[in-house]
Parts: C-alpha cells; structure tokens; sequence
C-alpha cells in the first residue's frame, strides 16, 4: 500500500526546501524578474517543493529549541539567495555596457524601466537586458538554473551549508575583477568610434572656431551610435553566451563555496 502518512517532521523537511527554492525564485535572473506577478513567484516556489520533495536527502535535523529551528531556516535562506544571487551578479555587466554607450552617445539622461528590478536605468542598459532576457529564454538557461538548484539539495543537504565566508569573498572579488573588462569589451567598438569623432571634432573646431561644435557633435555622435548599435547587435549572441558561461561558473563556485 501507498503511504500518505505525513508527520510533522515532513512538515518541517517541506518547509525547509521551499524556504531555499523561493529565495532562489526571488533571486534568480529571468525568476526575479519585477513584472512577475508575486502570486506567480510564490506558486510556482510550492509548485517545485512539491516536485523536489521526496527526491532530496534528508538527514536528521538536529535541533532541540524553537531558536535552533529558526537557525536552520536562516541557514536556508541565505543558501538559496546566494545561490541565486550568484547568477544575478552576472546581469550587472549589461547595465555597465549600457551605461558606457549612453555616456558616449548621449543619451545617458534617458532612462526606462529594469524587467529586471523596479530600478530606472539608461536606455541602453534597458535593451540589452530585454534582449539578454529573450536569449536566456530562447538558449533554455532557465532549466539549468533549475537543474543547479535541484543538485544543490544534493551537495549541500539541508542544514548541511557551510558558510566559507573567505571563499565567497574570494569569488565575488574574481568575478568584480572581469566584471569591468567584460562590460567595457560589449561597448568598445561604439567607445571607439565616439572616441575618435571626438578628437575629430574637437581638431576642427580649432581650425574653424566659426562653426558650434557642440551642437553638430550632439547630432552627429548620437546617428552614429544608433547605427553601431545596429550594426553590432549581431554581437549580442556571442555575448550573451559568454556572459552565461560566466553565470554557470559562479554558480558552481557559489555552491562549491557552501559545501
């Protein structure tokens, strides 16, 4: 016969897991995106603890007092954020490239709307996260942030994290240290070209003092960068697959960290 027993340690192994699922939900790029409706977030975070339940080994949780419990679901908590977190630390480098192309075209006063946090951010920021989001939909990187989050049950058990706390520096550290690099490579070919228009610009207006510079250059810097921003978006699929490479390699290091 089938057991559809359940005991109020099951009570707390479910709760447990869906404790490190929705601070992953929560977290997470493409999950945590602001213009999903918070009923979405939470049902989908049951939806999956319903699915990982049974399939995640459990030891004894070994606690005696209320605070003991309440230790181990902070444990869990901070487990799944930075797991999650681990992934979103790799979004910020669109916002950076976003930033530097605004600066140089002009355009750094426009601002819209993150799909990924409630935050306004430069236009251009905003255009390569919709189109980095699009191709994190297209390429199925969701389900490998899901698959990282069913191994994590596996190599970190529950009330099984060690927090090594030097190591997650040392990791955030390496990644801040390419983070600079990797944004000013996406916007280097329109950084380059404004670069050069400005010198351009800045020799003729020695030359003819007579003509206002400022006004020409405003227009002139800001067709140009529309139209290489055109021209190199065909880039954006290299980029986003590198970027991705970045995403799974911090996660790993994220958990490694943890065991």
């Amino acid at each position: 016969m089938i057991d559809y027993t359940f005991t109020y340690g099951d009570l707390e192994v479910f709760l447990l897991i869906l404790v490190r699922v929705t601070m992953f939900v929560y977290t997470a790029p493409f999950f945590s995106m602001s213009n999903t409706p918070q009923r979405v977030k939470v049902g989908f975070s049951v939806l999956l603890t319903i699915l990982l339940y049974g399939l995640v080994p459990v030891k004894t949780l070994n606690y005696t007092t209320i605070l003991g419990f309440t230790a181990i679901v902070i444990k869990e908590f901070a487990t799944g954020a930075i797991i999650g977190f681990g992934a979103q630390l790799c979004t910020f480098i669109t916002n950076m490239a976003g930033n530097i192309i605004d600066m140089q075209v002009g355009l750094s006063m426009v601002q819209v709307m993150s799909p990924g946090s409630r935050e306004q951010v430069p236009v251009s920021a905003g255009l390569y996260q919709y189109a980095f989001m699009g191709m994190m939909l297209v390429s199925g990187l969701y389900r490998y942030f899901i698959s990282a989050l069913v191994e994590s049950f596996r190599l970190i058990p529950l009330n099984g994290a060690v927090f090594h706390t030097d190591m997650l520096v040392a990791s955030v550290i390496k990644f801040m240290g390419a983070y600079m690099g990797i944004a000013f490579r996406i916007a280097l070919p329109i950084f380059v070209v404004t670069f050069v228009m400005n010198v351009i610009l800045g020799v003729l207006a020695r030359v003819a003092p007579q003509m206002n510079m400022f006004a020409v250059g405003m227009q002139l810097k800001l067709i140009t960068g529309l139209m290489l921003m055109y021209i190199t978006s065909s880039m954006l699929y290299g980029v986003s697959d590198f970027i991705f490479t970045r995403m799974k390699i911090l996660m790993t290091e994220f958990i490694n960290d943890l065991i």
